[in-house]
């Protein structure tokens, strides 16, 4: 069987949770790169990675490097995606995968074209607790789903020029935080929202802080949305259906699932192993992309790129690549 040589550019918190990750299974990243040499430096002998490229075309040029796992701030993305396409790389990219819509239509296009796979590093698509509870879901014991109710807000620093607020490294609410949650809604809404109302508080940069969302699609589900960067949220996600609803702690990397029916039959609980990293979940399903038998959920982060951008749009923020 093959194994899969990646390649990380990017040193920052989640990088080195994926070279973890990969450490779990055994493996380690290929090859590493950075704007900052030290930090790559550095990277490269905590998860024993042996090769470091002094420049980002380098790592693009190397013919042993088969998947990009893209970790920089999201306006680097497209640059990045775009390269690793016309290098016939696999492209794993965390989230949010691009500013907007027309980076992201760029992206598949690009990615197509070429062959590879694109894919956005969302573990709601990938953990287990997702799948066993979809198959209650497709069992038609719960009914039609009507409603999802998802919050997400963490007490950040209120710093400006901290990347959470700075504009010029995309932050905000919505491309740091409001991805996880539009993820989940749209993971167990049918299709797409096609009403969405919302309200916004804007931090002294411009950047969105905090936000309520209301997502309507065309068969009458409902998605309620809270978001914010200046407010501790716990961190739960209720989806109801006709008859009864299913309760996610932790959503964005949950490992149980409480289900409660109507009808008087008694709640279930599914866990799951809760033995290895989130991330490598994504890993496995990465690689299984790669051979064709596996699907990483590429229109469901169309979608949510669209209300994201549609969204933020009408709030009138946009970052100085968009202007």
């Amino acid at each position: 069987m093959k194994e899969y040589n990646w390649a990380c550019i990017g040193c920052g918190h989640i990088a080195n949770e994926m070279a973890q990750a990969l450490a779990e299974k055994g493996r380690r990243f290929w090859g590493v790169y950075s704007r900052t040499l030290e930090n790559a430096e550095a990277f490269a002998e905590r998860y024993a990675t042996e090769n470091i490229y002094k420049n980002a075309d380098d790592l693009f040029a190397d013919e042993n490097v088969d998947i990009v796992y893209i970790a920089t701030p999201h306006n680097r993305h497209i640059e990045y995606i775009l390269k690793a396409a016309k290098s016939k790389k696999h492209v794993l990219c965390e989230k949010a995968i691009t500013l907007n819509s027309d980076e992201l239509a760029s992206a598949v296009k690009a990615c197509e074209e070429n062959g590879v796979i694109l894919a956005e590093a969302m573990t709601v698509y990938h953990m287990p607790v997702y799948r066993e509870a979809q198959k209650y879901i497709d069992s038609g014991e719960l009914g039609r789903m009507k409603m999802v109710e998802v919050n997400l807000g963490s007490n950040k620093d209120y710093d400006m020029t901290n990347r959470f607020f700075n504009p010029d490294l995309a932050g905000g609410a919505m491309l740091d935080i409001g991805v996880y949650a539009l993820s989940f809604a749209r993971y167990f809404m049918s299709e797409n929202a096609s009403e969405i109302k919302s309200s916004v508080n804007l931090a002294p940069t411009g950047v969105d802080e905090q936000a309520v969302m209301l997502l309507k699609n065309g068969n009458n589900e409902m998605a309620s949305v809270t978001l914010s960067l200046t407010a501790k949220l716990p961190r739960t996600a209720v989806v109801s259906f006709e008859n009864g609803y299913i309760e996610f702690e932790n959503y964005n990397r949950s490992s149980s699932a409480k289900i409660t029916f109507l009808n008087g039959k008694d709640a279930i609980i599914i866990k799951s192993d809760g033995k290895v990293s989130p991330l490598v979940y994504e890993i496995e399903d990465m690689e299984e992309a790669v051979k064709g038998n596996n699907k990483m959920h590429l229109d469901f982060t169309v979608d949510v790129m669209e209300m994201m951008t549609k969204t933020r749009y009408g709030w009138g923020v946009k970052y100085p690549e968009e202007k």
